[in-house]
């Protein structure tokens, strides 16, 4: 088992708005349909938010690319791709010469197409239990897509405690590269996709000294098609609760909402239990044998916890 994710700080305020009003949905929302032009596919980018204790966080996302490999016409066929695990492909990072750490011989082949986005602040925070925001989408060159690059601006802040922290990245403005497998994207209809980009705010922000955070993003990338997710409710809410789903290969946390809901999403299929960290006085619990399978909510019963 994996370190659950304690409690380090007060609860986390729910703010009214995003500090860039973002049109939040939910994860049954699709990519726009419409007739895509020869030599073209169209793709959809979903954020979401895996939680960390603070009241908010203010990520200022600037430009999304995607890369394709126009040469590539048998998009199915990912056996290059097996050599990337997870620790690979999400949120690793441009060198310092801004090269790609992409080791694929035919660079004349590959293309970084831009996506339409909403440049700015983005409070993540709200992005929770089952609520996410389209990031990006667009008209792209037909191929095999291989990676998603996200520029990061300058502008990006916390707060915890009722208190503004600037979080600072290591180098300046920041690019993030994530290594994705074209058949991994969920096919809305022939040539059109869409992908889920869970922002992991835990492993994303690292304290460094007192009211000192760095910001070092790490990115999990998901689908419906190929993840399953639970559901469920702790009561009561001053509990405090943070819950942890986990098995041997996985661990992810989740923040009840203000009526005690809560919601893990991109979860692989497996068994996994769920453990209840409380607050207030309130004794810990852990629920085993959750089965997590593909495209299907696993809904747990309402949990209360007792003194």
């Amino acid at each position: 088992m994996k370190k659950v994710f304690h409690k380090w700080g007060m609860p986390v305020m729910l703010v009214a708005t995003l500090s860039l009003i973002l049109y939040a949905c939910t994860k049954n929302n699709s990519a726009e349909p419409g007739e895509v032009p020869d030599g073209k596919q169209r793709v959809s980018i979903m954020l979401t938010d895996g939680p960390g204790v603070f009241d908010q966080v203010l990520i200022d996302i600037q430009k999304v690319e995607v890369l394709i490999d126009t040469c590539a016409r048998n998009v199915d066929d990912d056996d290059d791709d097996d050599r990337w695990d997870d620790r690979d492909r999400c949120g690793w990072w441009e060198d310092r010469r801004g090269r790609d750490r992409d080791d694929d011989d035919d660079k004349d082949c590959q293309v970084w197409d831009s996506l339409a986005i909403r440049p700015g602040v983005y409070d993540v925070l709200q992005l929770r239990n089952g609520v996410d925001t389209s990031l990006a989408a667009g008209v792209i060159a037909k191929g095999k897509i291989k990676g998603i690059r996200i520029t990061v601006g300058p502008n990006n802040s916390l707060v915890k405690d009722s208190i503004s922290y600037p979080l600072k990245s290591i180098n300046g403005q920041v690019k993030i590269m994530i290594k994705v497998r074209h058949s991994e994207w969920d096919e809305i209809s022939p040539d059109n996709l869409q992908l889920w980009l869970d922002f992991d705010v835990q492993r994303s922000i690292v304290q460094v000294s007192r009211g000192k955070f760095i910001l070092i993003p790490y990115i999990h990338v998901w689908t419906l098609k190929s993840t399953g997710s639970v559901s469920g409710k702790v009561l009561p809410t001053d509990a405090q609760s943070v819950i942890t789903v986990y098995n041997s290969a996985d661990s992810m946390y989740a923040l009840p909402g203000r009526h005690g809901e809560f919601k893990i999403r991109g979860l692989k299929t497996g068994t996994y239990s769920l453990f209840v960290n409380a607050g207030n006085g309130y004794r810990d619990t852990t629920i085993t044998d959750i089965k997590v399978e593909r495209n299907r909510e696993t809904k747990i019963p309402s949990i209360t916890l007792k003194k």
